[in-house]
């Protein structure tokens, strides 16, 4: 097999049938990204994850390359067309290295969404102190400006976003996600609702990002007038967090 680190070594090419073999299953030895280990509990949420993530640098840039071209093919041709083989073809690396880092096309795109929600979270992180200055709500514009922009510029967002909702173990990950996204928003939206239960602290932020991700998708789509979308969204947002704020004052 070839060495994922360029190890000198002998290598041996990898066809379906010997990655089969090997346990490098595509999506249809693994149905819909599902879990089926022996620890697999059907009860809770598992998310989908890299066999490995790479360590040494020339490692690292075929994962990056994977995913390169992962985001282009999935720009290009959708999901329900988008499949390993040509991944690995358009990123110039053989199938079988694709399989060690990625079990399947679903944990792909569950990589690609985590990359996605992992820089708009460096992005808030940035903002943080700014609430609940008397300017919170402009910072609130500022930011979903800044979203809506990501999603204008990068229409692979939208497809990562889509896939995401494609299968069940997909739409699991991205829950997780979302709550860890969530988790960070209700630290910051604490000092503007100092009374307010963290319990519902907690959900009024998952409900927020719920409803972000959902209006920035619907906000793209075609013959949608992005700026009406991404203004009603603000109006939404505003008067949810306006009122939020009042009531934990009482």
């Amino acid at each position: 097999m070839e060495s994922t680190d360029g190890a000198p070594g002998r290598s041996t090419p990898i066809t379906e049938e010997t990655a089969h073999d090997q346990g490098l299953h595509d999506e249809t030895d693994v149905r819909d990204g599902a879990d089926t280990s022996e620890n697999a509990d059907e009860n809770e949420p598992v998310e989908l994850l890299p066999r490995r993530r790479p360590t040494q640098e020339r490692s690292k840039r075929k994962f990056d390359a994977l995913l390169t071209a992962s985001r282009e093919l999935l720009t290009d041709v959708g999901f329900e067309s988008f499949t390993c083989e040509e991944v690995a073809a358009r990123a110039g690396l053989p199938i079988g290295t694709l399989y060690q880092f990625f079990a399947n096309k679903y944990v792909i795109v569950c990589e690609l969404g985590r990359q996605d929600l992992a820089g708009v979270r460096q992005e808030f992180a940035d903002f943080d102190g700014e609430v609940p200055s008397l300017d919170w709500l402009r910072f609130l514009d500022d930011f979903l400006d800044h979203l809506s922009s990501l999603w204008t510029s990068d229409p692979s967002r939208r497809e990562v976003w889509l896939a995401m909702q494609s299968t069940p173990a997909t739409r699991a990950t991205g829950m997780i996600h979302e709550k860890a996204f969530a988790a960070q928003v209700e630290r910051v939206l604490a000092p503007l609702t100092p009374r307010t239960p963290r319990a519902r602290r907690n959900l009024m932020a998952e409900v927020l990002v719920h409803v972000v991700y959902s209006m920035l998708n619907f906000s793209v789509q075609d013959g949608q007038s992005h700026a009406d979308a991404v203004a009603e969204l603000k109006r939404l947002m505003g008067a949810y967090l306006l009122v939020a704020e009042k009531e934990s004052r009482r």
